[in-house]
């Protein structure tokens, strides 16, 4: 079922909507991590003043230089670890438009879905960004202590998420908020299996930055597969 919902979602990747979506997501996803590493710098460099008085050293000119620096050098590690996460919760206020291409292809025959207010659409967005990036930062803790086994908690973290956040995406346009958790909650190992699948590109460079596209048209399908006949309408 998995697999049939993923082979599926894969034959679509070249379809026009998924891409104006992708280039969306990537844009906006910049330009956040832009405005925020220039407002970090600029906050951190005017704590530091023009000048700064060290003990035994004197006046120094060149500390606000070597913040500056050491400021955009963390930001930029920090902003290629909060890529993936960051990308994946923007674009996701835009998957409604790869669920409707994946229904227009496969499932023409549906009558029109419900559209997912603005207001839910954005707080499930800050929700599930502020909770795939804190899960994550958690994680690395695990990461240390079970080095060997990092690379399979990752994928089992960010499986559970991915596959939670993107069936929901997908079972909500179909069948509103609660009957959504209750498909979700009859089919949990399911779910997760199919999140994991989405994970294991997440360490994959460039590829990465589809996950959130591929996810949506797979759980969109498996939406289908796994939901009672009478409620997909």
């Amino acid at each position: 079922m998995i697999l049939t919902a993923f082979i599926a979602a894969l034959g679509q990747m070249t379809d026009r909507r998924f891409r104006r979506v992708l280039l969306l997501g990537l844009a906006l996803t910049l330009a956040l991590l832009i405005a925020a590493s220039a407002v970090f710098v600029w906050l951190i460099t005017g704590l530091v003043g023009e000048s700064t008085t060290i003990w035994f050293v004197g006046e120094v000119t060149w500390l606000k230089d070597l913040v500056s620096w050491g400021s955009a050098l963390l930001l930029a590690v920090l902003s290629s670890f909060l890529m993936i996460p960051v990308a994946s919760a923007i674009t996701s206020m835009f998957l409604d438009t790869v669920a409707q291409a994946v229904e227009d292809e496969h499932y023409p025959n549906l009558p029109p879905a419900s559209s997912v207010p603005l207001g839910d659409a954005i707080r499930d967005t800050v929700n599930f960004l502020g909770v795939l990036i804190a899960a994550n930062i958690a994680a690395l803790l695990l990461y240390v202590f079970f080095a060997p086994a990092a690379l399979f908690i990752f994928w089992g973290l960010n499986g559970f998420l991915l596959g939670r956040e993107y069936f929901m995406l997908a079972a909500m346009r179909r069948v509103g908020r609660k009957e959504a958790k209750l498909i979700r909650s009859r089919n949990v190992m399911t779910i997760w299996m199919a999140g994991t699948l989405m994970a294991v590109p997440l360490t994959i460079p460039l590829l990465n930055l589809v996950i959130p596209i591929l996810g949506a048209a797979t759980f969109t399908h498996l939406f289908h597969l796994l939901a009672p006949q009478g409620s997909r309408g």
